[in-house]
């Protein structure tokens, strides 16, 4: 529930506004001591202020004195202030210092309910602006202001500057070459190419080609010669994504490239330099991999100079509701459509389902969420997390869950001994049938064996 300070001498007025705001968490003060008292245990994102408060509750000195200590303490804060209905020129006066919007008595809470939830609907969005400015580090495309994302940020700030081979790691979709960018773009290669290769999706026999080039004539079809992806990349940076996949064939020439630096285009005889940045990228368990001999340990230890693991969105948070603001935006301007944002259930899902497939899934899932939505905030049918639990189960529906399953374990290891069952859980024979009855297991009894 939404906290609200009310900043106002008079009882009678505290009572009425806590019985017709009853959509909001009120919290009291009746000066300006304790305003800021107040202030600085909850934080409101709203207040109404009387200007009327002792010892100056004639005249709007005293409110207008704590109007600034409020802005200053807490500039974001919405003030609404509270006036009598003839005060026009200290309502103005409490606009000019900051006053988000004034309110003359006497008090009509219908009113007053529209202003506080306009109120309310502005520092939100503020908020979000203010965590999307924020969370987009070095206008990079690394969207976030999760401790898990600015622990990566501030590593990817130290190694950019190197010339360090750097590998990446992290579960598909998760932005492993958008963080690859944000290494090429924070170092001094930033004027000179970017260039990436998916090692999983160039045939077995294509990918060498593709890497190193080749000359007329290697094999048939090569009517020209033709630069590989290393030689394009040169004086920049080259990313090797899902270096997992890269045949062990291939592995033993990209480490000499590695470590010297040069190569051989297929079909050719001359080494050609290359200055290139290397950063690798994979969804693999290389460390796996090395034991069961399907990757190469030098190569592994040559690419791993740094490792970098980004962490799966499940893992990061409210992160999950910035970035898809942030894609709400960017599908809204793709699709010149308007929908202006998300319904709480929808954020709930979004917040509580697992994202198997990471950012990928989810700009996947909000761009025919934009497409198909017939309002202006996109639900959680829209987003097809409907059938994804966004509540804690009960207490009871996990106790049930768990003695059900208990019990038909001990079931089958009793061969269907109800006897046996009971004594295996360490309950009476008439407290198993009940639980059996109560769970409405009666395929248990319908099928009994005493037999020892």
């Amino acid at each position: 529930m939404k906290t609200v300070l009310v900043i106002e001498d008079d009882i009678g007025i505290q009572k009425q506004l806590k019985w017709s705001l009853s959509d909001y968490e009120l919290v009291f003060a009746a000066d300006r001591t304790s305003a800021l008292t107040q202030l600085r245990r909850y934080e409101p994102a709203v207040v109404t202020l009387d200007l009327g408060l002792p010892p100056d509750a004639a005249n709007a000195s005293e409110g207008l004195a704590c109007l600034a200590d409020i802005l200053a303490a807490q500039p974001d804060c919405k003030v609404i202030v509270i006036t009598g209905n003839t005060d026009n020129e200290h309502a103005l006066k409490a606009v000019a210092l900051g006053a988000y919007d004034y309110y003359q008595k006497p008090i009509n809470t219908d009113v007053l309910n529209i202003i506080l939830a306009r109120a309310f609907k502005i520092s939100e969005l503020e908020t979000e602006n203010r965590a999307l400015r924020s969370a987009n580090i070095n206008n990079s495309d690394i969207i976030g202001n999760s401790e898990a994302i600015l622990k990566a940020c501030r590593t990817v700030e130290k190694i950019a500057p190197t010339e360090i081979t750097t590998l990446l790691l992290g579960e598909s979709g998760t932005g492993k070459e958008v963080f690859a960018r944000a290494i090429h773009r924070q170092s001094p290669r930033i004027n000179k190419p970017f260039v990436a290769i998916n090692c999983a999706s160039i045939p077995e026999n294509l990918l060498e080609s593709e890497l190193f080039g080749y000359e007329k004539g290697a094999f048939t079809g090569a009517n020209k010669t033709t630069l590989g992806k290393i030689e394009c990349a040169n004086g920049g940076t080259l990313l090797l994504d899902e270096i997992g996949d890269m045949p062990l064939s291939l592995q033993a020439k990209m480490l000499r490239f590695l470590q010297e630096r040069v190569i051989e285009r297929v079909g050719g005889r001359q080494e050609i330099e290359v200055n290139v940045r290397v950063i690798c990228a994979t969804h693999r368990n290389l460390a796996e991999m090395v034991a069961e001999q399907s990757f190469r340990e030098d190569l592994y230890y040559r690419i791993s100079e740094i490792s970098l693991t980004i962490p799966p969105l499940r893992q990061r948070g409210h992160d999950i509701i910035v970035i898809a603001k942030a894609l709400l935006h960017r599908f809204n301007d793709e699709f010149n459509s308007r929908v202006q944002g998300f319904s709480e259930s929808a954020m709930q899902a979004m917040l509580h389902y697992q994202w198997p497939g990471n950012i990928r899934e989810l700009q996947n899932k909000l761009k025919s969420a934009v497409i198909l939505a017939d309002s202006k905030y996109i639900s959680e049918d829209d987003l097809g997390l409907s059938n994804q639990s966004s509540k804690t189960e009960t207490l009871r529906k996990v106790r049930e869950q768990a003695e059900t399953h208990a019990i038909r374990h001990a079931y089958t290891l009793a061969n269907g001994n109800l006897s046996k069952t009971a004594d295996s859980l360490g309950i009476t024979r008439p407290t198993l049938y009940a639980l059996i009855d109560k769970y409405r297991l009666h395929d248990l009894r319908n099928v009994e064996t005493e037999n020892p």
